[in-house]
């Protein structure tokens, strides 16, 4: 039996049902066959009238198979163009055929689902926010292959197709109506199919319907071809543009620049094999692996809970009592709130509480003047959050959120005065980036339901949540969080406890090894240069700055205090540089008038004192041994992490370092990018280091192990 449903009525026009075995009908090996089929008949088909496709899954299509991406290498390009010939032929032969092709799209088209309704001569969609349709293979460091690039410049020109090739942007109906991806919406499913129809019918006497655009006498791309005065600045420019954006770290963008120019200067044709050679160049890529494996197969495992205790019933949050008003818990406060959940804001006075709050009145002050939201729905989610300095305010609460300084005193003496008052069975969540969760529940009554929330700066912008258990936190206390998390839209990694966790303990050896560069004679700003070099979104010590030295000399006094200073291996280049710094030179970070770096008039220069104080013009090293340390180090961290098991899982390790830490986005995470380095090559690339710079440079043994066992990180 198909899995193309194929129905003729009475008036000559034939559905075709997509209906592919699984959840989601998707590019495969069973696609292929199915569609080949299904066009052939549809070739030699007796008084076809018009063609509609539509979808019997709640997406009408979700795209090409990524497991047969993966499995694409390097020396294998032949048999991978002949999939993508599989592919493109029926959608062609489908364009050609002497009657109205219809897509009726009922739910999301994006990647080769939207390549399949541009092959149709009619788009119409369901208005509706679950559909979105789209290219957005350029995040997965791939390229629309299924004739995407081609159509879409044909269709819209060159200019106003980049951004939705270049971004991925994913559109709703309504904005892709507006921009001429789509021809028509309706309201509702019902309508839908009937709608499609209705059109073919109206079409009984215009021929010209049946014709794509490009296959029409004298078409002309709109906006003109790319040899076309008009677009030379726009080619001209973009390869710069582009560079400043991925700093030539992925080639999905100019690849995929490079085939939209060659269609808008090409026959129609031409471009599509200049299309397919572009896509079967960058499957092989390491980078297209590594995002593949990591924001796709990796992503889909995080979300869908496999950190998340089985067997539990989902738990909601009803009401939320954030502790501190200040950066964190006002940015925690303001994203509950989002979520329709109700907010106590505490702090020691009313003011201090009142002025956190404001800050959400300004997020959504913002939204409205953008026309993203109403004035009445802007007062809804302010009421939802109450600004107090009673404790007493806290009581019923379901969840408690302590967001105050990294000091372990102040933090046990909140918790020990104000966990009193959470609901029964109620969760205790510390928002602590450094300190142990089991140390800090010693004061609870409860531990069982103690738990780390840790958010990142700013709270509304950034997406992740590093969820830590302590000891004797409950299974309970963990769905609960995992619940909370994903209720206010952060993606959740799970960690075990240990001394700065994962994301906080792995980020510290970037500006570790960027102060250690500093103390050996490296001029400050080319260690920072090569740290957006390999691809972190700023330089070691330019984010040190943006953290605050002056909170990183207090974290070090803090575990100093502890009795553990040099946990995770000596900081001596640190502290001397921080001391310097903080205490010699009342210099602590961006925020407090300047750090490393001088920050005036909108300029930002090196501080000349610490260029005096340790700059050595005669100190030798290569960029390449920079980029390796600034990265190494990260990479060797998070490892030990996973050693340790303080990382509970690969896919946790590579989500939290993308975004929690800033880890480059070619590398698919610090975790994957050992698997397309090679593990033998780094484990060598870890001994010339090591040799050279010392022991922190040591390939942990796990990486031996999985060598031995012929795995790579899964």
């Amino acid at each position: 039996m198909s899995v193309f449903k194929y129905e003729k009525d009475a008036n000559g026009i034939v559905t075709v049902t997509m209906d592919q075995t699984g959840p989601v009908n998707a590019m495969n090996t069973e696609y292929r066959k199915a569609m080949a089929e299904t066009v052939e008949k549809l070739g030699a088909e007796d008084g076809l009238t018009g063609v509609v496709f539509a979808s019997a899954k709640k997406t009408f299509f979700a795209g090409g198979d990524l497991n047969d991406l993966l499995l694409a290498k390097k020396g294998e390009e032949a048999q991978f163009m002949e999939m993508l010939t599989q592919i493109k032929q029926p959608l062609r032969r489908l364009e050609e055929l002497p009657v109205p092709v219809v897509a009726a799209i009922n739910g999301a088209a994006l990647g080769g689902g939207f390549e399949i309704c541009l092959a149709t001569n009619y788009r119409i969609a369901f208005n509706h926010k679950s559909v979105q349709l789209g290219l957005p293979e350029v995040s997965l460091g791939l390229l629309p292959g299924g004739g995407g690039v081609v159509r879409m410049v044909n269709l819209l020109g060159l200019q106003n197709a980049l951004p939705y090739l270049l971004e991925g942007k994913k559109v709703t109906s309504e904005k892709a109506l507006k921009a001429g991806m789509i021809h028509e919406t309706v309201d509702s499913l019902e309508e839908l199919v009937p709608r499609a129809k209705a059109y073919i019918l109206e079409q009984k006497d215009n021929s010209a319907a049946a014709v794509q655009p490009w296959d029409q006498k004298g078409f002309k791309i709109p906006g003109g071809s790319a040899n076309s005065p008009k677009l030379a600045q726009v080619i001209g420019g973009a390869p710069a543009m582009l560079a400043q954006k991925t700093r030539g770290l992925l080639p999905a963008p100019e690849e995929i620049l490079n085939c939209a120019v060659e269609a808008a200067r090409v026959d129609f044709n031409t471009a599509m094999r200049i299309e397919s050679r572009g896509l079967a160049y960058l499957a092989t890529t390491p980078e297209a692996k590594n995002l593949i494996t990591t924001f796709f197969f990796q992503m889909n495992k995080v979300n869908g809970g496999a950190s998340r205790p089985k067997g539990i019933e989902p738990q909601l949050t009803k009401k939320v009592g954030v502790l501190g008003a200040g950066m964190m818990g006002q940015g925690i406060a303001y994203v509950s709130a989002m979520a329709g959940i109700e907010v106590i804001l505490k702090d020691i006075s009313a003011e201090a509480a009142e002025k956190g709050k404001s800050y959400s009145e300004k997020l959504l002050a913002k939204r409205v003047a953008k026309g993203r939201m109403t004035e009445e729905k802007k007062s809804e989610v302010l009421a939802l959050i109450k600004p107090t300095a009673v404790d007493a305010d806290l009581q019923g609460c379901d969840l408690i959120i302590e967001a105050v300084f990294e000091n372990i005193e102040l933090k046990n003496k909140i918790t020990a005065s104000t966990e009193k008052y959470l609901c029964e069975g109620g969760i205790w969540g510390s928002n602590t980036s450094t300190l142990p969760i089991g140390q800090l529940a010693e004061v609870s009554s409860k531990p069982e339901n103690f738990i780390g929330i840790h958010f990142f700066s700013p709270v509304d912008k950034m997406p992740l949540v590093e969820i830590i258990c302590g000891d004797q936190t409950s299974d309970l206390a963990l769905a609960k969080a995992f619940d909370y998390t994903k209720q206010i839209k952060k993606t959740p990694i799970v960690v075990n406890d240990s001394m700065g966790f994962f994301t906080s303990r792995t980020f510290g050896t970037y500006f570790d090894e960027g102060a250690r560069m500093v103390t050996e004679g490296v001029y400050p700003v080319r260690a920072d240069n090569l740290g957006k070099a390999i691809g972190m979104p700023v330089g070691p010590l330019t984010v040190n700055d943006e953290v605050s030295l002056e909170l990183v000399r207090k974290g070090m006094e803090t575990w100093k205090a502890m009795g553990i200073p040099d946990k995770w291996g000596e900081q001596n280049a640190l502290r001397e540089v921080i001391n310097f710094l903080t205490v010699e030179n009342g210099r602590g970070g961006r925020h407090h008038g300047g750090g490393y770096y001088e920050y005036a008039d909108g300029n930002k220069n090196i501080w000349p004192g610490i260029v005096d104080k340790f700059h050595k013009p005669e100190f030798e090293i290569s960029d390449q041994d920079i980029k390796d340390r600034l990265l190494f180090r990260q990479v060797i961290e998070s490892l030990k992490c996973l050693e340790t098991n303080v990382l509970r899982s690969v896919a946790d390790g590579n989500i939290g370092s993308i975004m929690g830490i800033g880890a480059p986005l070619w590398t698919g995470g610090f975790l994957q990018f050992v698997n397309t380095y090679g593990l033998e090559k780094f484990q060598a690339r870890c001994a010339e280091l090591s040799e050279q710079y010392g022991e922190r440079f040591d390939c942990p043994q796990i990486v031996a192990d999985k060598i031995a066992s012929g795995e790579t990180f899964q």
